[in-house]
């Protein structure tokens, strides 16, 4: 199963983005698991290029929250802006 990012959902498919690639892809709604929103971390397996399997990945989805709060922290502290 490969890790990805829903970027957006557009009417009746997603655009996924797969962790280390940069382009996003577009997957029917009806291919995810119920319940997908923006923001989701996903496991999806592939085979033969079509979405066999997916479901949602609550832990990814966690830490990736506890990332951007501590950037978010780090920019409002000024630490960008400290020399090395």
């Amino acid at each position: 199963m490969r890790s990805a990012v829903v970027d957006r959902v557009e009417t009746e498919q997603a655009v996924v983005i797969f962790e280390c690639e940069r382009a996003p892809i577009h997957i029917p709604m009806a291919a995810l698991t119920e319940g997908v929103r923006e923001g989701d971390c996903l496991l999806i397996e592939l085979q033969d290029g079509e979405v066999v399997r997916t479901e949602i990945d609550a832990d990814g989805k966690d830490e990736a929250e506890r990332r951007i709060q501590a950037k978010l922290e780090r920019l409002r502290k000024g630490d960008h802006l400290k020399k090395m």
